[in-house]
């Protein structure tokens, strides 16, 4: 099906569609190896689509998926401007250009997918799919009706969020662990949510993203790529968000 230039660019992680647009007036953004116009339409599964030279969409190429067990300090960007280090770098073997499906703040580590997948990102990222995401939190400060709390509906940037579940995992010497199933995915939601209840996580570890759960084999700064049944559960989840 065709689109516009500048959203398959923006679907595929390459710039956004106002940065496309001056790409595409500066004659950098080519399909099939003629120069693209403003308002040029091309099928990502026909045509082959070039930023300077270097392919970005290619028609009906097989899809990259990466899991990452990301660790904490690292920040879920492709560059930093501070010299921190990033997921890419983590990735950098990969031979496949891929970018963060979502994010996972710098103090957090767990489950991170990463991709070369536009139409999956979308699915799993965009608001209206809520796919569901699992962490496991240590907190203290706990007291009885913390579960409670954080179970009942609440409003983070001016907007209603679903109620998470919560349960009551057990005791890390004074530190108490949670599971919290989430659906939005604000910034740094999960860390907010509690702090609203007077609790301070001292770790925060996304275990789970729709019904792919983090490889337990994997260790910290490690990644691997998903089998094809894990990509159906993905694209499951992502079917049923429809």
């Amino acid at each position: 099906m065709e689109e516009r230039l500048q959203k398959i660019l923006s679907s595929a992680g390459v710039c956004s569609r106002r940065k496309a647009e001056e790409y595409i007036l500066q004659g950098r953004i080519t399909v099939n190896g003629a120069p693209a116009g403003l308002g040029d339409r091309a099928d990502p599964a026909r045509d082959e689509i070039a930023l300077d030279g270097r392919v970005v969409a290619r028609p009906s190429e097989a899809h990259t998926v990466l899991m990452l067990y990301k660790p904490r300090g690292v920040v879920t960007t492709l560059s930093d401007e501070k010299g921190r280090k990033t997921v890419a770098q983590l990735v950098k073997d990969c031979p496949v250009r891929v970018w963060p499906v979502g994010r996972l703040d710098m103090d957090s580590e767990g489950l991170l997918l990463l991709t070369d997948d536009g139409a999956l990102t979308n699915h799993l990222i965009h608001p209206r799919h809520q796919v569901e995401k699992e962490y496991h939190v240590w907190v203290t400060g706990f007291y009885p009706e913390a579960v409670k709390k954080l179970s009942r509906p609440m409003t983070l940037d001016g907007q209603q969020l679903r109620p998470a579940r919560v349960v009551r995992l057990g005791e890390d010497g004074l530190k108490t662990i949670f599971s919290v199933v989430i659906h939005e995915g604000k910034n740094r939601q999960v860390r907010r949510m509690c702090a609203a209840c007077g609790l301070t996580v001292t770790r925060l570890k996304r275990m789970r993203e729709g019904d792919l759960q983090l490889d337990p084999k994997l260790k910290s700064g490690q990644w691997r790529y998903l089998t094809e049944a894990e990509k159906e559960l993905l694209q499951k989840d992502s079917l049923l968000q429809e």
